[in-house]
């Protein structure tokens, strides 16, 4: 239950506060809608004129009513077949931002001396810029197939697999606390979306920012307003 002095647009259940950010060492982000103002996918098809249909199995997906990611993704990767490296390009440089907050919430974390890891379902090339712009630790993402400058429709398959789902994501999650030697229970997860709700579960902390309702109502913090620095009126 959300305790009556919780300033509007944070839900809390699960726990009362006060945590600490020093009772946590790892902090791991959803990207798209979550880091990112965008879905990069569906800015990515409106390049080719299919957002509408591409963003309508996304906004599906990430209620959880298509239940499979994998199948999902690709379908959508399939109608950007064809789509240019300079699209891809346009989309980072035009519409990509930083969601309110994000810039300040990873400062604070890494200040108090936790790890950052960013696992999207969403693509390398927007990620690892991403996680470069904010000097994030580690970052997994999906790598989009590449030939004579256009999308193939597919992906690469890297060293752990093709596609980051949510298990995907729960097992990096899970990795990352050992490699840095530390219980699950320490790290805190955030994210929008159904296929953040694994590694939500697997961490000590679960936060939903601006999420479906499935993922807020299963979240023990929910961020409903604001940006995601609202966090730290959590964890101080």
């Amino acid at each position: 239950m959300t305790p009556p002095n919780m300033p509007a647009g944070l839900t809390l259940q699960g726990f009362t506060p006060p945590l600490k950010l020093a009772d946590f060492k790892l902090i791991a982000f959803d990207m798209d809608s979550t880091l990112i103002n965008i879905e990069c996918i569906d800015e990515i098809a409106d390049a080719v004129g299919l957002k509408a249909e591409v963003a309508a199995i996304t906004e599906a997906t990430m209620r959880g009513e298509i239940a499979d990611f994998k199948t999902s993704l690709r379908r959508r990767l399939a109608l950007l077949k064809g789509v240019s490296i300079q699209d891809l390009e346009r989309v980072y440089a035009e519409r990509l931002q930083l969601n309110p907050g994000a810039a300040e919430l990873v400062a604070a974390c890494k200040k108090a001396g936790m790890k950052v890891l960013l696992v999207s379902g969403g693509f390398t090339f927007f990620a690892n810029r991403v996680a470069e712009l904010l000097g994030i630790d580690y970052a997994k993402s999906n790598e989009l197939a590449i030939d004579k400058g256009v999308l193939t429709g597919g992906l690469v398959t890297q060293t752990w697999g093709d596609i980051c789902d949510g298990e995907e994501k729960r097992k990096t999650l899970l990795a990352t606390c050992a490699l840095l030697g530390i219980a699950p229970g320490q790290s805190i997860a955030v994210g929008d979306g159904a296929n953040d709700l694994p590694m939500m579960g697997a961490a000590g902390l679960s936060v939903a920012y601006h999420a479906k309702p499935k993922v807020r109502e299963s979240a023990m913090v929910a961020i409903n307003q604001g940006g995601l620095d609202r966090l730290l009126e959590v964890l101080n």
